[in-house]
């Protein structure tokens, strides 16, 4: 790994890269702490204290920790990714939004800017409801959350965060663009990476006030590291398609006649699902949350508070269909049987064409299927057990796969810039496994 270090920094253009990224995070990170105008963000952050362990500790967690202090990125990035979702869904209704699909980097284009209005769209409905509901709180002792409540906090609530929605996706569009690895996966990634010292603080806390085990930290501890290592390994694990490309001659040389792989991964969506299934459900979930009085209201926030049957239900529909939406949209079987024809390669014992085209589709709907199991699995197993320990940090095998997922992402496009420009740094023991 030092290897790698060391050929990073003779890159200059791919150390820029990293230096974007991270300085983009900073602004990021900062601007968590700037709280939107009219708010007593102790007093909120008093109130969320009480809220631990449901639903809002989980959207805290996407947003960064800004929902507790209900700071200008209160809403995170999740209004983007739930416009995206639409959109995508659209383009597998409608005609018009497929054809776009279809016309290449125009198409994107226009479908990109469909997602921004669409989430500006978002922003406002949530926003307006958010401050709605934050007029209503107070703090423990009885003293309110906001200091001027009325039609004026709204506006200027919804412009604020609105606009810090706005500013998020467009900085994750600049780190996709001139940084490394994905703009949104990475702010997500910042925000559960920054909540980890104050989870692990307070665990320590708790610990030696004896409110917490030391056997139970230990457990805890090795639970942890366990999921990891399986998140890690399903993560790389892969399926080898055979290739064979048949000897051409061409004048007196001898072309072709060599035997390759398809890798097939496991989960070919990766952490897209569950992002996705979270942001289905955080919406709606954390509306009901803000209006504890109302009774319809308290009811839904409860039934969806992590942990419960409802709430698992969906979050697991949820993760199956994404995975397998996702996976068809990353990965076309058609197309890749054409290209295999076209250069004369095929599967042993199939024939090229449409044969092919349903052989590997066979094979990935098995394969999406595990990986559907695995992705349910790691993110409510954790969960529920962790639920039963009064943890006081929200523990998800969620945020775990995000993290694992990013960081393998991230690696991996280091790891081309580097081997575009023939060092072997990663090539060698650093090289993430599955990746070859």
């Amino acid at each position: 790994m030092s290897s790698t270090l060391g050929n990073i920094g003779k890159i200059p253009e791919l150390q820029k890269r990293i230096l974007f990224t991270l300085f983009m995070l900073f602004v990021y990170r900062i601007g968590i702490h700037i709280p939107t105008p009219g708010i007593d963000s102790t007093i909120m952050a008093e109130w969320f204290d009480q809220q631990r362990g449901t639903l809002l500790g989980m959207f805290d967690m996407f947003a960064g920790g800004g929902l507790r202090s209900l700071s200008i990125f209160a809403l995170g990035i999740m209004p983007y990714i739930s416009a995206s979702i639409i959109v995508q869904l659209l383009g597998m209704v409608l005609p018009s939004f497929e054809q776009l699909q279809k016309e290449g980097q125009a198409g994107r284009h226009k479908l990109t800017q469909y997602t921004r209005y669409l989430t500006v769209v978002l922003c406002i409905i949530q926003s307006y409801f958010m401050a709605f509901g934050v007029e209503q709180m107070a703090g423990p002792g009885g003293e309110p959350v906001v200091l001027h409540a009325g039609l004026g906090f709204r506006l200027t609530a919804m412009i604020t965060m609105t606009t810090g929605t706005c500013f998020l996706m467009w900085l994750g569009e600049q780190i996709t663009e001139r940084g490394i690895g994905n703009g949104i996966s990475l702010i997500i990634f910042a925000g559960i990476i920054a909540r980890m010292p104050i989870a692990v603080v307070n665990t320590m806390r708790l610990t030696r006030t004896g409110e917490m085990s030391i056997f139970l930290m230990i457990l805890l501890v090795v639970f942890m590291l366990a999921v990891l290592a399986g998140i890690v390994y399903m993560e790389t694990s892969q399926r080898r398609v055979p290739i064979q490309y048949p000897k051409q001659v061409r004048g007196r040389k001898i072309y072709g006649g060599q035997s390759t792989h398809l890798p097939l991964k496991l989960n070919t969506s990766g952490v897209i699902p569950p992002i996705f299934a979270s942001s289905i459900i955080v919406f709606p979930a954390t509306v009901a949350q803000f209006f504890p009085d109302v009774a319809f209201m308290k009811a839904a926030a409860n039934a969806l508070d992590p942990g419960n049957l409802l709430y698992n239900l969906i979050y697991v529909t949820a993760i199956v269909f994404f995975t397998y939406f996702y996976t068809a949209v990353v990965f076309n079987p058609v197309d890749v049987a054409d290209n295999l024809k076209k250069h004369g390669g095929y599967v042993p014992g199939i024939r090229p064409g449409k044969s092919t085209s349903e052989y590997l589709d066979k094979v990935l709907s098995r394969l999406t299927f595990v990986g559907a199991v695995y992705l349910s699995v790691v993110c409510v197993l954790p969960q529920l057990l962790i639920s039963r320990a009064n943890v006081p940090f929200y523990f998800g095998g969620t945020s775990l796969l995000i993290v694992i997922g990013v960081s393998l992402d991230t690696m991996s496009q280091i790891e081309s810039h580097l081997i575009s420009r023939q060092y072997e740094g990663l090539m060698k023991k650093g090289r993430i496994q599955g990746r070859r």
